[in-house]
Parts: structure tokens; C-alpha cells; sequence
């Protein structure tokens, strides 16, 4: 069997990063490990000080009854045949000391670890009493810093360690402190970085699967498992596991003999550690473990929680002045003329200290800025990128070497680009800012050295201070969602903008429409009365005539005279100002009968009865109807009783797309289609119509159907 401390001192890893800090195939000298075979439940393999504790050097090959009991026994049984994963008990050691008892699955077989208890263990009232009074104290903090630092505080008192410190991972993967609580006797290392080599990846894996590791002292000896197997035993899960010896030398070159950290995992991601260290020897028990656990679940929570509070926040802030800026911009000029008069808002939207349109062959400045030229080769920079996400860096000479040369000016950047008939970019800059970090300790001390290249930890911890240059301000999420935003909200200007210019050239065009309607309807006006003028001078002119006639030619004159005025009263029902492009045929007949039978005399009025149904048709085709149906009403007149008063009956109804006109009297008959001027006129009209007209003889009598589509194109 390899002696672990030989191994120690031979220790030689080319990458920090691969060391298989899971399988140890030791465990810390605080508990005892056993690897329990599932079905008999003899053990395999041991760790610790067995005999000090069960009073048995080995229980290889012995069922594991021979070294809890029958009851402990049970329970582990029972454990392993529902795959139970925790605390199942307490026992206690031939050493008069009471242990945990915590069960652990295995690929090999049941993990079974005896932790030392406090031999005091706290009531469980006392210890929910303790918790809640924290979650209190981190929910009414206001911010993520106050929160952290109430936590630091909070995990002191539940811990009893010398130094607390809330550890963030940062984007490099390097950490700081950014919350401590601690004694007057050890030293502070409150906003400290270390560098990313502290805590390898694996050690960052192993933190999210096992969210707290022990080290009561840091100056123990490993004690192996026995005997050693072909395949090491994954001991991720396992709160015994032994350290790397790299990690154990760190901790002594820090002056740390006991330790404990607990993560704090956010959405599945390890956001940092609680970091608590103590210059003696310190037991964590498993109790306080799990009130630790709980505590950091309590504290990621709230730092979430606080998060999302002051991103929302900043999301609304930065949304009202988004709402304004565009808001603000003048419509009747292009985008990027329109955006360098607004570049005051721009700057203060993003905090930024510069601004910087190009667009157009344009290049517009607005505050600390690079040079023009400089600007516009980042511009096109910016628009070829491949993602349509902002371009957002604090260390733009980092990305881009040559703009080291302004980086006084411009070392943060945050671009976008507008895409589009005429594209456009926007840029954000930030000035340098010298920063000085403070790191315990150099990084550049943890490094490998030797021909092997052997990993050797930092020996001294002592605050390391380091100028910075070519950075700036971060640029938060908010601002970068913002940015975005910002993007698609000056497109929809742009789309707006477009469509207000088309609908100003549309209004213009229907404003100039409606006055030469307005001015063609007045023409029309204007002619329809010199029409009906005309129509009532040649009315008179006939009447005029009739009267100096013989009787023969007075007849005649007084006939055509009722047609002339048949034309008037068409023309007078139908062209008047409110008049409509189509018109109800029922009523203007009924005013056409009414105005014909008052022409004839009261003796034919009282004649005429029409039932008429509401038909809708063109102007144009009432005024031809409305001709027919008077000089069918006149023909009846003249020839149906030789001038004497008759009933004469007039019908109107619609057969799908057709209507019918019916007009018909009681009289003589037989005055069907003449040779005369009316029938030419009534064959003429019914042509226009595309229609049919018929003669029927009632005996007595004659009905006259005039069959005619409603529309002009039925």
C-alpha cells in the first residue's frame, strides 16, 4: 500500500485543472468511512481510526451488524434497498463519543460515514429558531452587498469560525470578497481578489455536487482506504473526503488550521462560496452543516431575488428614457441626423461618456469620442459582426489591439447596428479608468516550477496591489438589453416615419381629388339647373303655342307638352343636391305618380293605385324607368278610356336580379305597340335597359309588363 504522506511530497500535476481531487482513497481522521456490500451487508473496504472508535482494528469481510448493532444494522438495510442518500442515525463509539451515521449509494456498493458529532447537539427548535431570524435579517436587506454582508455575519454566529467571507466568482473565473465578518485577531481580506487558480474547475464541479466541505484541521493525516481496489471509489458525495495536498499547503501558507465552505448555487450555477476559516482547529457537524446548507440556499434566494429587484428597476428606468428619447426625435429629417440632435439623451441612456453615429457616409461626435476615422472603422467593425446581439466590451483593446492609442478615450464599447435601406451604427465609449486591485497575495506566485512542473501553491497572502489600465465601467445586462431595444424601437421610427411621409403624399393626393370632385359636382349642379330651367321654359313655351292652335295642332302641342314635363319631373325627383348614386324606385314612383296624377286633374288622381316594393337601382336607370313608367301612364290615358277618367293600376316588384313593372287599366284594350312617337320613345328607352317589354289583354283592360335587369351589368 502507498503511504499517502510519501505521496504527498510527491505531488506532480501538469495541470492544476485535471488533478482527480474525487478520488482520494483517504478520508480526513474526524470520521470513519466503510463500503458496505448491498446485498449481505459485509464491509469491503474501511477508513479512520478503527480501532480507537469501534474498538476493532478491521472489520473487513464482517457484516456491518458486528459494528453498529442490530438496530443501526436495520436501518442501513434499509437504507440500501430504497437507495436512501443522508443521516440515518447516531451511534455511539467504544471511545464513549457519539458519531453521525451518514449513508452514501455507490457504484461499489453502500458509502457509509461515521462523522464525530458536537457532543452537544443542539435542539432542532433552537437551531429552525436561529435560521429563521437570519432569513429575516437577508430579506429586509435592501441590496445584493447588504445582503452578503448580513449573510457573512449570520454564518459567524451559526459557525463559530474566526473569518467569514462571501466569496463571488467573477466573469475571468478569479474571485472577491465582497462581504466579511471576522475577529479582531485575523486579518481582513474584504474586497480582495484571487486569482482563478485558487479553486481549479473540478473544484468548482465538486462545489455544485456537494454543496459544503470541512477541513476541521488543516495539518491531519490522511487515512487510507484499505484495501487499495483496481477502481478508486468516487468520494465526490462524501463529506470525509481527504484534500489535495496542494489545497491543505494553501491553506497553511494562508495560516488557516480549519476551514469550511458552503456554496451558493443560483439557477444551477455556482455564484460564489461562503469561505469560513478559523486559526485552530474547529469541528463543523453534520447539524450544522445542513443549518449551513440551508442558510446559503436562504442567501442565494435573496441575492437573486435583490438581483432581479435592481435589474427590473434599471430595466424601467432605462425603458422611460428610452420612451422619451425616441419620443424626442424630430420626424422630418433622416435617422441619423435626427439621433446628433438628441446626443445628450443617447450619453445619458447608457451612461456613457461618448457617443457616436455613422451612418450615410456620415460620421456624427457627441462627447469623449476617438478619432473620426477611428470611429468609423469600428462602425464597420461593429455591422460585420455575425450576431445580431450588441457588441458590448469594458477592455476594447483586448479585442482589438490597435486601439490601445485612444483607449484613454474609448476603452469600453457597446455597438449596434441598424440594419436596414439606410444602415446605421450607434457607439457607446467609456473613458479608461486606472483601476488598482488589491489581491491577497501575488497570483503570479501560484505557478509551476521544476523541470516536472510541479504545482506549488502560493506561500505568502499578504495584500498585492496591481495597476489596471485599458478598461472602464462594466456595461450592465440592463444596458446591453437596452441597447437592443434601442435598436428596434429606431427601426419602428424608421417604419413610422415612412409611412407618415407615404400617408402626407396620399393626403395631399386625395385633397386635391376631393376639390376636383367638389368642383365637378358643382359643374354638375350648375348644369342640372340650367337643365331643369330649359325643360320648364320649353314646357311653357308649348302651353303658349296650344293656346294660338287650331284644335287639331292643340292636341298634339298639349301632348307634347306632358311629355316635356314628364322629363322635367323625372329630372327634378332624381338630380337634386341630396340626391345618391342609387335610388329607391318605390318611392320616387309613388312621388312620380302622384306629381302625374295632380297634372291630370283631380278626376284621373283619384284613379291611379300603385303597390310598389322597394327596388334600389342606379340613378342613370331610374331616370329611364321613371320615362317608361310615364309615358305607359299617359298611353292609358290617352287610349284606354278616350280621355275619360279610369282606374289605372301600377306594380313594382323584384324577381332575383330582374324587376318587373306592371301598369295596367280596365279600358278598351287593343292599344298595344303603335307607330306613334311615345311607342318609339317607350321601344327606344326599354333598348337602353337591355329589358323586354309585353302586352297583355285582360278583357278589360291591358297590362303592359316591362321585365329589366336591376344593374346595369346584370
Amino acid at each position: 500500500m502507498t503511504d499517502i504522506a510519501d505521496a504527498e511530497d510527491r505531488v506532480d500535476l501538469t495541470d492544476c485543472d485535471r488533478e482527480p481531487i474525487h478520488v482520494p482513497e483517504a478520508i480526513q481522521p474526524h470520521g470513519l468511512l466503510f463500503v458496505v456490500d448491498r446485498r449481505d451487508m459485509t464491509v469491503g473496504r474501511e477508513a479512520g481510526r478503527l480501532e480507537t472508535v469501534t474498538g476493532r482494528a478491521s472489520w473487513i469481510g464482517q457484516n456491518i451488524e458486528g459494528v453498529f448493532g442490530e438496530a443501526v444494522a436495520s436501518r442501513l438495510k434499509a437504507a440500501a434497498s430504497v437507495g436512501e442518500d443522508g443521516f440515518i442515525g447516531r451511534w455511539r463509539g467504544v471511545n464513549g463519543l457519539d458519531y453521525d451515521i451518514i449513508v452514501r449509494p455507490s457504484e461499489t456498493g453502500l458509502v457509509v460515514e461515521v462523522e464525530q458529532s458536537s457532543q452537544a447537539a443542539q435542539l432542532g427548535v433552537e437551531l429552525i429558531t436561529r435560521l429563521d431570524a437570519a432569513g429575516a435579517a437577508l430579506e429586509r436587506a435592501a441590496t445584493v452587498r447588504a445582503v452578503c454582508e448580513r449573510a457573512a455575519e449570520a454564518f459567524r454566529t451559526l459557525t463559530g469560525y474566526d473569518r467569514i467571507m462571501i466569496y463571488r466568482f467573477l466573469e475571468d473565473e478569479a474571485g472577491q470578497v465582497v462581504a466579511e465578518a471576522r475577529s479582531s485577531e485575523v486579518d481582513s481580506f474584504q474586497n480582495h481578489h484571487f486569482p482563478a487558480t485558487d479553486i481549479p474547475r473540478q473544484a468548482r464541479a465538486l462545489y455544485l455536487r456537494n454543496p459544503v466541505r470541512v477541513i476541521p484541521d488543516s495539518s491531519y493525516e490522511p487515512q487510507p482506504l484499505r484495501p487499495a481496489a483496481d477502481k478508486p471509489l468516487d468520494m465526490s458525495n462524501c463529506g470525509l473526503r481527504s484534500v489535495s495536498p496542494v489545497h491543505l499547503q494553501y491553506l497553511k501558507n494562508m495560516g488557516v488550521r480549519a476551514s469550511a465552505s458552503v456554496s451558493i448555487i443560483i439557477d444551477g450555477e455556482l455564484w460564489g462560496l461562503v469561505a469560513c476559516h478559523s486559526s485552530r482547529p474547529q469541528l463543523l457537524p453534520f447539524e450544522l452543516r445542513m443549518a449551513a446548507t440551508n442558510l446559503a440556499r436562504s442567501l442565494a434566494r435573496q441575492i437573486k431575488a435583490k438581483g432581479d429587484a435592481e435589474l427590473y428597476r434599471e430595466r424601467t428606468r432605462l425603458r422611460q428614457l428610452e420612451d422619451e428619447l425616441i419620443g424626442r426625435l424630430p420626424v422630418d429629417r433622416p435617422l441619423a441626423e435626427a439621433l446628433s440632435s438628441r446626443g445628450r439623451d443617447l450619453a445619458d441612456l447608457m451612461d456613457a461618456d461618448g457617443v457616436a453615429i455613422v451612418g450615410g457616409g456620415d460620421v456624427y461626435r457627441f462627447g469623449v469620442t476617438p478619432p473620426a476615422e477611428a470611429v468609423q472603422q469600428l462602425a464597420e467593425w461593429v455591422a460585420d459582426q455575425p450576431s445580431l446581439r450588441p457588441l458590448a466590451t469594458h477592455a476594447l483593446s483586448t479585442r482589438r489591439p490597435e486601439t490601445a492609442e485612444w483607449q484613454t478615450e474609448a476603452s469600453g464599447l457597446l455597438g449596434v447596428h441598424l440594419q436596414g435601406d439606410r444602415p446605421l451604427t450607434l457607439l457607446f465609449f467609456r473613458a479608461e479608468i486606472v483601476e488598482t486591485v488589491r489581491w491577497a497575495g501575488n497570483p503570479s506566485t501560484a505557478m509551476k516550477t521544476g523541470a516536472a512542473g510541479q504545482l506549488t501553491p502560493r506561500a505568502s497572502f499578504e495584500a498585492w496591489t496591481e495597476t489596471v489600465r485599458g478598461r472602464s465601467r462594466r456595461w450592465t445586462p440592463a444596458q446591453v438589453e437596452s441597447t437592443l431595444r434601442l435598436r428596434d424601437a429606431l427601426n419602428d421610427f424608421v417604419s413610422v416615419s415612412q409611412l407618415r411621409h407615404l400617408n402626407r403624399s396620399l393626403q395631399a393626393s386625395l385633397s386635391e381629388r376631393e376639390l376636383r370632385l367638389e368642383q365637378q359636382e358643382f359643374l354638375i349642379r350648375e348644369v342640372n339647373h340650367r337643365v331643369q330651367n330649359s325643360l320648364t321654359l320649353v314646357s311653357s313655351f308649348l302651353g303658349l303655342q296650344a293656346r294660338q292652335a287650331d284644335p287639331a295642332a292643340q292636341a298634339q302641342l298639349m301632348e307634347a307638352r306632358r311629355r316635356v314635363r314628364a322629363v322635367s319631373m323625372v329630372h327634378s325627383r332624381l338630380y337634386r343636391a341630396e340626391a345618391s348614386s342609387s335610388v329607391d324606385l318605390a318611392r320616387y314612383f309613388i312621388e312620380l305618380i302622384d306629381d302625374l296624377g295632380a297634372s291630370m286633374g283631380q278626376d284621373w288622381s283619384a284613379q291611379l293605385d300603385h303597390d310598389l316594393s322597394p327596388v334600389r337601382v342606379e340613378a342613370g336607370r331610374a331616370v329611364t324607368l321613371g320615362l317608361i313608367l310615364t309615358e305607359l301612364i299617359i298611353n292609358a290615358q290617352k287610349y284606354a278610356y278616350d280621355g275619360s277618367p279610369g282606374p289605372i293600376r301600377v306594380r313594382l316588384q323584384e324577381d332575383d336580379s330582374h324587376l318587373r313593372l306592371i301598369v295596367e287599366d280596365a279600358g278598351k284594350g287593343g292599344h298595344a305597340v303603335g307607330e306613334g312617337f311615345g311607342s318609339m320613345m317607350i321601344g327606344s328607352l326599354v333598348g337602353q335597359l337591355a329589358g323586354d317589354l309585353s302586352y297583355q289583354d285582360t278583357n278589360p283592360g291591358l297590362r303592359v309588363v316591362l321585365k329589366a335587369p336591376i344593374g346595369s351589368e346584370a
